[in-house]
């Protein structure tokens, strides 16, 4: 799992019960604990442990920037101090989750002890002046599941802010000439969310592959000895050879050149200079966490890795073609690829194959992937507008096909293919084995992209985020 640390700033107003202020605090910090939140704290900064006035906000930022937090957690323990909130958030420029607990039964006097939702009203208007994008959990009491919820959705969605902000592709040779679909730009990715590509020609993974051959036996050798253990292997000892080694010579320029994720010209040049296809050392790299995609498909990686970091990495993607109808069933789709999946995505035992139908090369990878509920995302845009196409599919039965492949039923067929015909989307998406739709709704607020959906299921995600409803 994903390792996602959060700055902890419960706050108070001193119109209010400062000591009911630092008993709930007490207990937020309590119920974190059990939900074994990984998170930063405050009490050195003041007496009380709480965010009220404006030296806090200084040292708390202070301590928090230390810490590199992921996200910032404001907890309204009573009315609390909308403007400190506000500056310190701004100050972070990170995710930020406000929620407070619920106010007690008024004293038999009438007097109240917190006003926490009035606060919380305040406290949003305010974050809002400062144009501070924030996630709201419901006002509820802290052993709530709505709260609990609330709060590990929030980390999953600072996951997904995290990898997107800190994205490196590498990018192995240049789009194939065919694939006009997978233009990007590279200046407008850099430029407006941080994401930059670190190009390298073919021929320098050639050099790394003879390096790899010569200097790194040992890790060459593990690489052929999973494929053996895990893969019903039927390529030459030569063919497999070449196959860990590209594997684990684009590991090695990934990690040269501070890379999360990889693009690669994966024909035809490739195979005139190394006579193999890459997509099962791809597979593999899917598997250890390094999404690595086909046709240098940019905007692909980006979809690869926000599905994924939905998910706390708990689940690998699998990254396919939207090919072509079910024959029978009239919402039913074939996802499929030369073998771009993650093996953990298998249901049936890896093949090695000789070669692949659409090309006479050894390299390919061939298993039907699991059926289960799958959330479908694909990051794309064009003409200086991005967006965020997701929605889910449900496993089915369908024909045999060569490759790694997978059926899904849609709950109407038609609204996914316009989407992908009208754009800006292509055919290609990525997919993991968990409902992740409102975790990657609420991160675009945060990573400047338009929420899209192929099913009308807005309202629903909403009404999860409010509490109102579970989500499947």
């Amino acid at each position: 799992m994903d390792k996602v640390t959060i700055g902890f700033a419960p706050t108070r107003r001193n119109l209010f019960s400062a000591e009911a202020a630092i008993e709930y605090a007490n207990l937020t910090r309590q119920k974190m604990d059990e939900l074994a939140i990984d998170y930063v704290d405050i009490l050195d900064i003041n007496e009380d442990g709480l965010l009220y006035d404006d030296e806090g906000v200084e040292k708390i930022a202070e301590k928090f920037k230390a810490a590199k937090i992921d996200g910032l957690f404001l907890a309204n323990e009573n009315f609390g101090t909308e403007y400190a909130c506000a500056r310190l958030a701004k100050k972070l420029d990170v995710p930020v989750l406000l929620w407070g607990p619920k106010d007690e039964t008024p004293a038999a006097d009438g007097s109240r002890l917190r006003d926490t939702q009035c606060g919380l009203f305040a406290i949003g208007k305010v974050l809002r002046r400062f144009k501070v994008p924030f996630t709201y959990v419901k006002n509820s009491d802290i052993d709530s599941p709505e709260f609990a919820r609330g709060l590990q959705d929030f980390i999953k969605v600072c996951n997904v802010v995290k990898t997107f902000k800190q994205t490196r592709i590498l990018q192995v040779g240049p789009r194939p000439f065919d694939f006009w679909t997978v233009i990007c730009n590279e200046g407008e990715l850099l430029e407006r969310f941080n994401i930059s590509l670190s190009p390298v020609p073919i021929q320098e993974v050639v050099q790394e592959i003879k390096k790899v051959k010569e200097q790194q036996p040992d890790k060459l050798q593990a690489v052929i000895d999973y494929f053996e253990t895990n893969t019903k292997v039927q390529i030459s000892t030569k063919d497999l050879e070449m196959v860990a080694a590209l594997k684990v010579a684009l590991q090695n320029l990934c990690e040269s050149y501070g890379c999360n994720a990889g693009v690669i010209q994966c024909w035809t040049a490739l195979q005139d200079e190394i006579g193999i296809l890459p997509y099962a050392s791809l597979s593999l790299l899917q598997e250890e966490g390094l999404p690595f995609v086909c046709e240098t498909d940019v905007h692909g990686a980006i979809s690869e890795l926000l599905v994924e970091a939905a998910s706390l990495g708990e689940h690998r993607a699998i990254f396919a073609d939207v090919n072509c109808r079910h024959p029978e069933n009239e919402n039913g789709e074939l996802l499929q690829h030369l073998g771009v999946f993650a093996y953990s995505t298998a249901e049936t035992k890896p093949i090695l194959p000789q070669r692949h139908f659409v090309f006479d090369y050894p390299g390919s990878v061939a298993f039907r992937a699991i059926k289960d509920e799958y959330t479908l995302c694909r990051f794309d845009g064009d003409n200086g507008e991005y967006s965020l196409l997701m929605g889910t599919g449900k496993g089915i039965d369908g024909p045999y096909n060569q490759g790694t492949y997978l059926y899904l039923e849609f709950a109407n067929l038609n609204r996914l293919e316009f989407k992908l015909v009208e754009g800006p989307y292509i055919h290609h998406v990525a997919a993991v084995r968990k409902n992740v739709v409102p975790i990657l709704y609420e991160a675009c607020k945060y990573i400047g992209v338009q929420p899209d959906f192929y099913d009308p299921i807005e309202e629903d995600v909403k009404a999860y985020l409010r509490g109102d409803q579970s989500w499947k």
